[in-house]
């Protein structure tokens, strides 16, 4: 793909970058590979150019590349504050320079950013709880799918605590129930039933509520995390 990319862009391309699990060391059969791509100057000629390439690096399981202008990059931090510190901590330069050079994460930015997807995050699991119509199949996919969404915030987290999150999710769970109450089996459970595994003489229900709970239980450790630390 790196190859490729220089080819099509040439001298705009700034930087290519491998994260998420595949860097992390958690990759299982079903992770895919998550690339960003840096250049200078980005718009709809750029992206046009890259259409054929990247449609095809998607035909193979894997996300579109996350495509950054140099400029604009740097000043994303503030919006993004909690994929770009995953991003700084884990990832691997495949082309050009490291693109998060400078860049720093203000704690006040992440905290909200943080309440906000998780508690967004909560409502998508719930509405699409919904129309499982409480089929164990159904409740058991959707559980596999959300889990390391939130596992990814939950590391986020741990910075707020001042501790710098291990590379992998389960890791970086064990190190977060020091600092706040988690229900450590539920998601072990169900990170299991991601890598295939059975899952343990329990219902689906009795994993979805176990679950919401869990979640629920983080997302108001985060919300009230100004009030508890005075910070």
């Amino acid at each position: 793909l790196s190859e490729e990319l220089k080819k099509l862009c040439g001298a705009n391309l700034g930087s290519v970058v491998l994260y998420g699990s595949s860097v992390a060391g958690d990759k299982v059969k079903t992770s895919d590979y998550n690339v960003l791509v840096v250049v200078d100057r980005l718009d709809a000629e750029v992206l046009t150019a890259l259409t054929g390439l990247c449609s095809g690096w998607s035909s193979e399981g894997n996300p579109a590349p996350l495509l950054f202008a140099k400029e604009t990059l740097l000043r994303s931090a503030d919006v993004f504050p909690v994929e770009f510190s995953d991003l700084m901590q884990t990832h691997k330069v495949i082309y050009g320079g490291n693109p998060f050079e400078g860049m720093k994460i203000d704690p006040a930015h992440l905290r909200l950013q943080l309440e906000h997807e998780l508690k967004t995050k909560l409502i998508l699991l719930r509405g699409r709880f919904l129309v499982t119509k409480g089929a164990a199949k159904e409740v058991e996919a959707l559980l596999v799918s959300s889990v390391s969404s939130f596992l990814t915030l939950f590391k986020a987290i741990l910075r707020l605590y001042g501790e710098t999150p291990p590379a992998k999710k389960m890791e970086a769970l064990l190190l977060l129930a020091k600092h706040i109450k988690i229900d450590m089996e539920i998601f072990t459970i169900v990170w299991d039933l991601k890598e295939g595994k059975k899952c343990p003489d329990l219902t689906s229900a009795q994993l979805f509520s176990r679950y919401l709970t869990a979640v629920q239980n983080v997302t108001d450790e985060v919300d009230l995390w100004l009030q508890k630390t005075g910070k």
